[in-house]
């Protein structure tokens, strides 16, 4: 008897390390098996050249994949995707390759993140056929659960309308103090928030609006729709005074760097203080203001912790939480290092540098830098 309650006792012990200890860094009492997704029929997706692979996400999570598993991704024509993240957005870094499903698609889709078509990088016909099968399991997690969060629209979720409305000045570097806001947009109310920026905005005494986000089609859309509730947004409209232009949120697109560089051009036309916005007030305004930051002479630090407010604001994210440091790296970090690449010091030079690159002469960055900088 005592040796049969030994070897109970040493087997319940073995089974409570393993699932301490885990094996290769799983559980090992969670331990599942994760079978190939196997003759995936490709099909084209046309309008950005992605690859659909005809499988819906819940038959593939079925075999035990989940969003956040690093996958390879084998064509039957011999090109291979290895290692790449199965998320449910598009949270790669630009040009980078991800397995996507969203409730919209009606099969797995394989696709570079704002690159080249996949169709034809990867030389794909209608006879093709795929298997996708785990490289490790949750190796982009921090990622997806960091990216996967979601805002309220209802203003009594926020504390104030600042915050609602994203609404704040970038006192950082050598800017002027209270010149320069970012918010969310005051004319596109889909979000709901508009009227706050608006009357934010008003408050601050904003003379000229740069909007990243919209052209005047736009604009004169939402001026005549029945929530329209905007008047000041709407004064400056029509005084001349909003530098509008739709911007992709590839922000390594000649076009788009072209556009950000014109829109600076305008606003040392103008009178400040100025706002910069597109819809949320987070991508496309981030990287305006992290160039207006560098510009100002910035440190990394400031112009990043300004960046993540944003996320502060609309989601709750603390300073160096996990989700924090992985839109740092994921989000913020590839945008500055179109600027400055791996170096964070005198970043006044690499801005300078963009903006001669992109279209402004010195004597436009001199004029630019005397509007703005203290």
């Amino acid at each position: 008897m005592r040796k049969i309650i030994s070897k109970l006792l040493f087997i319940f012990f073995l089974v409570s390390v393993l699932c301490v200890t885990g094996l290769d860094n799983l559980p090992a009492c969670a331990v599942q098996k994760v079978e190939p997704a196997k003759n995936l029929k490709c099909i084209h997706e046309l309008k950005f050249g992605g690859v659909y692979l005809e499988m819906t996400s819940k038959d593939f999570n079925a075999l035990g994949f989940e969003y956040g598993d690093s996958v390879t991704i084998s064509f039957s024509n011999g090109y291979v995707l290895e290692d790449i993240p199965y998320y449910s957005g598009y949270y790669t870094e630009v040009k980078h390759p991800l397995l996507i499903f969203k409730p919209s698609y009606q099969y797995l889709k394989a696709v570079v993140n704002f690159g080249e078509p996949l169709w034809e990088t990867a030389k794909l016909d209608e006879n093709c056929t795929a298997e996708i099968s785990l490289k490790e399991k949750g190796k982009y997690l921090s990622i997806q659960k960091a990216r996967e969060l979601k805002y309220s629209n209802d203003r009594e979720a926020y504390s104030s309308d600042e915050v609602f409305a994203d609404f704040r000045s970038m006192n950082i570097g050598k800017l002027k103090k209270n010149f320069v806001y970012r918010s969310a947009s005051p004319c596109d109310n889909s979000s709901y928030r508009a009227k706050y920026t608006d009357k934010l905005m008003a408050q601050a005494g904003i003379k000229f609006i740069f909007n990243l986000a919209d052209d005047d089609e736009h604009i004169k859309n939402y001026m005549s729709k029945s929530d329209f509730n905007s008047p000041y947004f709407k004064v400056l409209y029509e005084s001349g005074k909003v530098w509008a232009e739709h911007l992709s949120v590839n922000y390594t697109s000649e076009s788009y760097k072209a556009k950000v560089v014109a829109g600076l051009k305008a606003l040392t036309e103008n009178e400040g203080p100025f706002l910069v916005h597109c819809t949320l007030g987070t991508d496309r305004t981030g990287f305006v203001c992290m160039l207006i930051g560098a510009l100002a002479d910035a440190s990394y630090d400031e112009i990043l912790e300004d960046y993540m407010r944003s996320y502060y604001n609309y989601y709750g994210i603390e300073k160096n939480s996990d989700a924090y440091n992985a839109i740092a790296k994921s989000v913020f970090d590839p945008m500055f290092e179109t600027v400055a690449g791996n170096d964070k010091n005198d970043l006044s030079k690499y801005a300078e540098k963009f903006l001669k690159e992109n279209g402004m002469s010195d004597e436009e960055i001199a004029k630019l830098k005397s509007v703005l900088l203290l």
